[in-house]
């Protein structure tokens, strides 16, 4: 079972920038998937980026791309999320997520861990 910290949410305002980060624990293969989802309330669970730790493949949502970036430090096993050019409808609760395991897309189903999520607001 791996355990998930994240951590730097906060309220910004729209075209600002937040940096979130997710610190990994417990049983950690040397490749397995991790990502970032974010659930608004009224709204279902959204898959908004992935990586593959094993070849550092990376996912986006639509709406996210060119303004979000997944990227990851082995060494200290965290994931962060880069988030630039924020958008109010990106405001949501922001859960990080992992799996072992080839496996890797923005499906919420596919991952058995998640942490227990930070909140991101974006003001107009």
């Amino acid at each position: 079972q791996i355990q998930l910290v994240e951590s730097g949410g906060g309220s910004v305002q729209a075209g600002g920038s937040l940096r979130l980060s997710c610190a990994a624990s417990g049983y950690i293969r040397s490749t397995y998937c991790m990502g970032w989802f974010r659930q608004a309330p009224g709204k279902e669970r959204e898959g908004v980026a992935t990586v593959y730790t094993g070849t550092g493949s990376t996912i986006y949502a639509d709406s996210v791309k060119g303004r979000f970036t997944i990227s990851q430090d082995n060494a200290k096993s965290t994931l962060y999320l880069q988030m630039n050019s924020l958008k109010t409808e990106d405001t949501a609760m922001y859960y990080c997520a992992a799996r072992t395991g080839s496996r890797c897309g923005l499906t919420s189903t596919l991952f058995p861990s998640w942490g227990q999520g930070t909140q991101v607001t974006v003001s107009s």
